[in-house]
């Protein structure tokens, strides 16, 4: 068969559904072999488009999403993508085009060295050269996206090789099953829990895992030690759970850094080094274990004193079936055990309620522009628990970690690792395409929202049902903030802004404007029960970034 079709079979032999991309000539063979084959080809208006759409998908399924450019150009525009699902990891496939490789036609036009740009953004980047090299060179691409720690991959498929004849034959998928932690370092871990006065659970960016959920919640039920989240461990446990503190938004002088400071021992389960992190370590007092896939990279903020490598879910579950001397403890109804006699955690207990009521605070304030603190009230109020929420990013990421309570695993996808803008809007398209049935809500800023606008389209020829939440104050807001507060002039993040109404309709979407803060939640709920691509424009007033997160938690004062 011809190389472009065992390209294609053997991406069906990985059970690829989708491939999201803008093909070149240098494709037209590929797709070709596309257009007999199972897999639905979803043509986008712009490549990183195409690129946060397949990362979304991998991040969501566990599996290898897939994305499709030409060379030069086409590939250029993939790198932020890469960037995004490397940093965030999530298994991504990039596949580009390439002019042939055994004789030019067209000298150096378009030519870049795709290969070697791709290789520091990405686990894997290799130019097929032989059709014959096509079935392993996919399978170690699959095997390498998905293992632990996942990320990004890429395969360059120069024209003349796609057009060869082969006669290779696939290779059978083989799932590995992961390593297990060490006997020595489980007993230690149930040691250092045992012995600890007040122990805290961290729950971080590695630990959002499809099969560490579940035991991460018998975990805190059976030990009732209280817990805290990552940005991007949000919702791996639901924070409706009576032990759950807060999210670690800011990496410092938070109410819930109060309760990690009194800490004598933090379970740090699925750190990535790539979050932005809540400072936990402290040489003279708490120790920290941790608990992961892979060894920790220590530097001068992060020097855990026990590593329990391995699989996170097995780990737990050999640690909590160590943990033998309890007495049964009832924590609002939910029956809990607590730990060793000598553990203590009111002082948790006591921050947690402090944090509670400060999140309550303003929830119903009803000024205009809209305070942030209303916009993730009512947003919280109209999802339902397995809807999904993308964020864009932007000064609002900070107030939805915050004050948003997520009740399951990946229903709130915010980028806390390569925090770019421009991703929220297509990675609520590739939600909306893999759960159809579900509310899929994206949360974007002027400023991330228009980077990917053109992509409106592509959800109106796809027939997704989502609805987009513009948050409007015509600068990019998170700069002011840290120019305001780190004394500099306010200069140059000003821009203007198109009818976004208009700008909805002109796709064939449906716009709506907020005008007053009472018709939010009508407006979001209508949108949220209609089909189709909805847009809804709402003012907002960031002044709460000086009062609230400046001020207010710069003089807050920790519990005695």
């Amino acid at each position: 068969m011809k190389a472009s079709d065992l390209l294609v079979k053997t991406l069906e032999n990985e059970g690829v559904e989708y491939i999201f991309g803008l093909p070149g000539e240098e494709n037209l063979d590929f797709v070709e072999s596309l257009r007999t084959s199972k897999i639905k080809l979803i043509v986008t208006r712009h490549e990183q488009a195409a690129g946060f759409m397949a990362a979304t998908y991998g991040r969501l399924t566990g599996k290898t999403g897939v994305c499709l450019s030409t060379l030069g150009p086409g590939a250029t525009n993939l790198v932020t993508a890469a960037a995004y699902a490397q940093l965030g990891a999530m298994p991504m496939l990039m596949i580009t085009g390439q002019k042939p490789i055994k004789k030019s036609k067209q000298g150096q036009f378009q030519i870049v060295d795709v290969v070697g740009m791709m290789r520091p953004l990405t686990k894997f980047a290799k130019q097929i050269v032989s059709a014959y090299s096509i079935p392993s060179t996919v399978r170690e691409a699959f095997r390498i996206a998905e293992e632990e720690r996942p990320g990004a991959v890429h395969l360059e498929l120069p024209e003349d090789i796609a057009a060869e004849d082969t006669d290779a034959t696939l290779l059978q998928v083989q799932k590995p099953r992961r390593p297990v932690a060490e006997d020595k370092a489980i007993a230690r871990a149930v040691e250092m829990i045992t012995t600890a006065k007040h122990p805290l659970i961290l729950i971080g960016a590695g630990a959002n895992r499809k099969l560490v959920s579940k035991m991460l919640g018998e975990f805190i039920d059976k030990t009732g030690i209280p817990f805290f989240c990552t940005q991007m461990g949000k919702g791996v446990v639901d924070e409706r759970h009576p032990l759950y503190l807060g999210t670690a938004a800011l990496s410092v002088n938070d109410f819930l850094h109060c309760a990690i400071d009194r800490a004598d021992l933090i379970i740090n389960i699925g750190h990535d080094v790539v979050e932005k992190p809540p400072f936990i370590m402290r040489p003279d007092s708490a120790k920290v274990i941790h608990l992961n896939f892979l060894s920790a990279k220590v530097d001068e903020v992060y020097f855990p004193q026990l590593e329990v490598i391995g699989d996170i879910g097995n780990a737990l579950w050999q640690i909590k079936e160590r943990l033998a001397l309890f007495t049964p403890n009832v924590i609002e109804g939910i029956e809990s055990l607590k730990g060793e006699p000598n553990q203590n955690f009111d002082y948790f207990l006591k921050v947690k309620t402090q944090i509670d009521e400060h999140l309550a605070r303003d929830s119903r304030d009803e000024r205009f522009p809209i305070i942030p603190q209303r916009i993730v009230e009512e947003v919280r109020t109209a999802m339902p628990s397995d809807g999904i929420l993308t964020l864009d990013n932007g000064m609002y990421k900070l107030w939805f970690a915050r004050y948003y309570r997520a009740h399951e695993r990946n229903t709130i996808l915010l980028d806390n690792a390569l925090a770019t803008m421009g991703a929220g809007l297509p990675s609520a398209m590739a939600a909306a395409l893999i759960f159809p049935n579900k509310k899929i809500l994206s949360i974007c800023g002027d400023g991330g929202f228009m980077m990917n606008s053109q992509e409106l389209e592509t959800a109106l020829r796809l027939k997704l049902n989502l609805t987009v939440l513009i948050l409007n104050d015509s600068g990019y807001g998170m700069i002011k903030w840290k120019q305001d507060a780190g004394g500099f002039g306010k200069f140059g993040l000003d821009f203007g802004n198109p009818d976004f109404v208009k700008y909805a309709e002109a796709y064939g979407a449906n716009g709506y404007r907020v005008t007053k803060t009472a018709d939010l939640k009508n407006i979001l709920e209508k949108c949220l029960n209609q089909s189709g691509v909805h847009i809804i424009e709402v003012p907002i007033d960031y002044s709460e970034n000086e009062r609230v997160l400046t001020n207010e938690l710069r003089d807050k004062a920790c519990l005695i």
